[in-house]
């Protein structure tokens, strides 16, 4: 009885928080499925004419929806290896510092409790080709101004992709390496010394010690960040708003930075939410079938 007692208070307790769930997370996404496959769909009046795979066929017969999808996977295949490389390398770092550590730390971690937008801002001012500093730094050093987001210094060249993709890409793996330099930290204060002072007894190498016990011990968290950014950088969209604006391009180039997350809210403004709904669908669909795919491969590499 006293079991039972116990699982109906625990119930109780998680009733809230499940009825929220249901009411904002659930029904959305069930709403979302179905809306996908409504051909023709009014949001004001909720009418549709049928059900059919008419909004699939519709975003997947625009070339602009293919490019968009094009983007998002360059920010999610590029940003992630590299900012969890990084992370890495800087929390070993950090973890090594006897001094100053708690300073370091939270000079680090400062980007993650900053505004994301505000931050991409000074981004844009930073690479702008009116006099920004990165420019500047470049021409200090006897280089060429190079042409990243655009302006009247550089009027007479458009920016390309690359330029606009290398500043995007910047600006996301900086902005996404304090929560990943927190985990990875934790982490590594949480590995038995013994393990690093037999290797040193052994003469191990740095990079020794960092691929055969700082690597392994900290997979399960390595394996988490891992799966929780590229779902992130999957579902990309703040990044480029801060950066380019609510034109998501450089100068003369409009939306050329666009992600799928970007192609559904113009979907909505436009009124268009059936497609918008299917976009979603196909968005929610690649993550989930990479994450699986990711948590199968990644079983044999995490050692718990």
């Amino acid at each position: 009885m006293e079991v039972k007692r116990n699982q109906w208070e625990a119930w109780l307790y998680l009733l809230p928080t499940l009825i929220l769930l249901a009411v904002f997370t659930v029904y959305p996404l069930f709403r979302t499925f179905f809306m996908a496959f409504c051909e023709h769909y009014n949001y004001m009046k909720d009418t549709w004419t049928g059900i059919g795979f008419g909004n699939f066929t519709a975003i997947f017969s625009k070339p602009s929806f293919l490019t968009y999808l094009k983007t998002t996977c360059l920010i999610v295949f590029i940003s992630v290896p590299i900012s969890i490389v990084l992370s890495l390398l800087i929390a070993v770092g950090l973890n090594s510092i006897k001094k100053l550590s708690r300073i370091y730390q939270t000079i680090f971690f400062m980007p993650y409790v900053t505004n994301a937008i505000a931050i991409g801002m000074v981004f844009a001012v930073m690479f702008s080709g009116d006099g920004g500093i990165v420019n500047r730094v470049i021409e200090l050093f006897g280089g060429t101004p190079i042409n990243w987001l655009g302006g009247k210094i550089l009027s007479k060249s458009i920016p390309n992709y690359t330029n606009e993709m290398i500043v995007l890409l910047v600006y996301i793996v900086w902005h996404s390496l304090p929560f990943k330099i927190l985990i990875l930290l934790s982490g590594l204060q949480g590995i038995d010394k013994q393990y690093y002072q037999a290797a040193q007894i052994d003469s191990a190498s740095r990079f020794t010690i960092l691929t055969r016990i700082t690597v392994p011990f900290l997979s399960p968290q390595i394996a988490f960040l891992t799966t929780t950014s590229f779902i992130g950088a999957f579902k990309e969209y703040s990044s480029v708003i801060g950066v380019f604006g609510t034109t998501e391009g450089a100068i003369g180039r409009p939306n050329d930075m666009r992600t799928i997350v970007g192609y559904i809210y113009a979907s909505i403004a436009e009124n268009d939410v059936g497609n918008a709904c299917a976009a979603a669908v196909v968005l929610f669909i690649i993550i989930m079938v990479f994450t699986l795919v990711k948590n199968w491969i990644g079983k044999r590499q995490v050692h718990y």
